[in-house]
């Protein structure tokens, strides 16, 4: 339901190529490190979005999505499920085309609501696994 192939192929092929990812910073151990990486491979231009605010994977960081002075395509979120509608209702807010839930963020509140402001979501899915079986 929170994922179904339509929606995850709009999101990755259709919705544009600039991710705002949430949570990334320049912690190689983290995944949201190596996703980023993946998503660069299949060229995407990825925005870090951490208090931090650090260049990752040659890309210049954001403290917040409020802070990024361009178009954000996709917001990418890797917070734990209690905070990741904060960055859904911030996607909403900024004018992003879709919001995309990291492995084992769900949070149903959130996905209704950024539905309901016209917005494509997907839960509980990782963009470097469905990226490759695209093709």
């Amino acid at each position: 339901m929170y994922g179904d192939p339509a929606t995850v192929r709009k999101i990755l092929t259709e919705l544009g190529d600039t991710w705002a990812v949430v949570g990334l910073s320049s912690n190689q151990e983290r995944a949201a490190y190596g996703v980023a990486g993946v998503l660069q491979r299949y060229g995407k231009r990825i925005v870090p979005v951490h208090p931090k605010a650090e260049t990752v994977h040659g890309e210049k960081g954001y403290p917040s999505l409020s802070a990024v002075p361009f178009e954000i395509d996709v917001v990418d979120v890797f917070l734990n499920s209690g905070l990741a509608g904060k960055a859904a209702d911030e996607a909403v807010e900024i004018g992003a085309r879709a919001v995309w839930f990291q492995l084992g963020v769900i949070d149903e509140s959130a996905y209704e609501r950024t539905r309901a402001a016209g917005l494509e979501m997907v839960m509980d899915r990782c963009p470097a696994i469905e990226l490759p079986m695209l093709r």
